[in-house]
């Protein structure tokens, strides 16, 4: 009964909150000073259409940075608690997987791959980007798992390509921060022509190189869901 109580109290106060929130909600008309500043020179300033992104990759660079590592922390931490463990030299049974879902991951994960790299590669142009872009690779792995779940992904690839897209994108801000304006200052390379897809400086390579990173770190954390579940069956 007072658990109950408590409870309810919770559920009032969090409903009385939002509904604060709700009832006093006002959209705003004009832009912050900060927001004036990005849309009067950002295009100018980095060479990319695609400002939204453009804007998190270089001006808010350690946001981008903070937010690679948390995922970094949590593949790490996930892969520590599902370290796969063998108790015997038995082989867990697969489940079969339907031929519509096999014969269509042969169509699909091809064209999920190269949307993925397309996402990343052109996010400066288009809407898309570094996490978009792994995160579609990502779910390639997703259906080559459904179609076969004896498919074991090569950690040692995974890890590699992990790695090096992080020191690359690491480097990428030092030479900004050495060559340019500031850390993943993308003006150290030309912007080149504008609305080209060799423009806007580094922001290309750093999203490829973040598109890598999430989707070798997503891949990896799917690895590791997969072979605790194989170790149940």
């Amino acid at each position: 009964m007072i658990r109950n109580f408590f409870i309810l109290i919770l559920v009032a106060a969090f409903a009385t909150i939002f509904a604060s929130l709700f009832l006093n909600y006002g959209s705003s008309e004009t832009l912050t000073p900060l927001a004036t500043y990005y849309a009067e020179n950002g295009a100018a300033e980095v060479g990319a259409p695609n400002l939204v992104t453009s804007i998190v990759v270089t001006y808010r660079g350690f946001d981008t940075l903070g937010e690679v590592t948390i995922l970094f922390v949590v593949a790490s931490v996930i892969g520590f608690f599902l370290k796969k463990t063998k108790h015997n030299n038995e082989e867990p049974a697969k489940r079969e997987s339907s031929e519509i879902i096999v014969t269509a991951s042969k169509v699909l994960v091809p064209i999920i791959i190269v949307l993925g790299i397309y996402v990343f590669i052109n996010g400066h142009l288009t809407p898309g980007g570094g996490f978009q872009g792994g995160s579609i690779v990502a779910t390639a792995f997703i259906m080559l798992l459904m179609a076969n779940p004896a498919f074991e992904i090569n950690h040692r690839i995974v890890h590699a390509v992990e790695s090096i897209s992080g020191i690359g994108f690491v480097l990428m801000g030092v030479f900004g921060l050495l060559l340019a304006g500031g850390f993943l200052d993308n003006r150290f390379l030309p912007l080149g022509t504008f609305g080209n897809i060799f423009s806007a400086g580094a922001i290309p390579v750093i999203y490829s190189l973040i598109g890598l990173k999430v989707g070798s770190e997503m891949s990896n954390i799917l690895s590791n869901f997969q072979a605790v579940q194989n170790e149940k069956m």
